[in-house]
C-alpha cells in the first residue's frame, strides 16, 4: 500500500474511532492532542514527513519506507482496537463524576455557612 493510501486510511480511522475532524492526516494529527499516545503522534508525523519528502525526486531516497510501513501498521492496529463507544462512555462518566463532586462541595459549603450563621 502506498503512503498516500495509507494516510487516507489512517485519517478515516481517526475520524471514525476518535471523532477527530480535519482535512487530511496532517490536520487530524495536529488536532488529536491527548486523545492519542505520543508514540502514535510520532509515527503519524514520520508518515507526513515521508510524504513531503517523497514529493521531491531528489529527497525521495531519504525516506525510510520500512520504518513508515512498520509504524503505520502499528498505528492502524491501535486505531482498530479503539472502541469509540467505550471512549464516549468514559468521557460521560468523567463528566458526571466531576459534576457530582462539584455539587457535593457546594452543598458542604452551604451547610457549613448555614451552621456558622446559626441557622442549623
Amino acid at each position: 500500500m502506498d503512503m498516500q493510501a495509507r494516510a487516507e486510511r489512517l485519517a478515516t480511522l481517526m475520524e471514525e474511532r476518535l471523532d477527530i475532524r480535519g482535512l487530511g492526516l496532517a490536520a487530524k494529527t495536529r488536532r488529536s492532542g491527548r486523545r492519542v499516545p505520543r508514540w502514535v503522534r510520532r509515527e503519524l508525523d514520520a508518515l507526513i514527513e515521508g510524504m513531503k519528502l517523497a514529493e521531491n525526486p531528489k529527497l525521495a531516497p531519504r525516506v525510510d519506507y520500512q520504518r513508515i510501513e512498520n509504524g503505520t501498521a502499528k498505528v492502524e492496529k491501535w486505531l482498530l482496537d479503539v472502541d469509540p463507544w467505550d471512549r464516549r462512555r468514559g468521557v460521560a462518566v468523567e463528566w458526571g463524576a466531576g459534576l457530582a463532586f462539584n455539587l457535593l462541595v457546594v452543598v458542604a459549603i452551604l451547610i457549613a455557612l448555614l451552621g456558622w450563621r446559626g441557622f442549623l
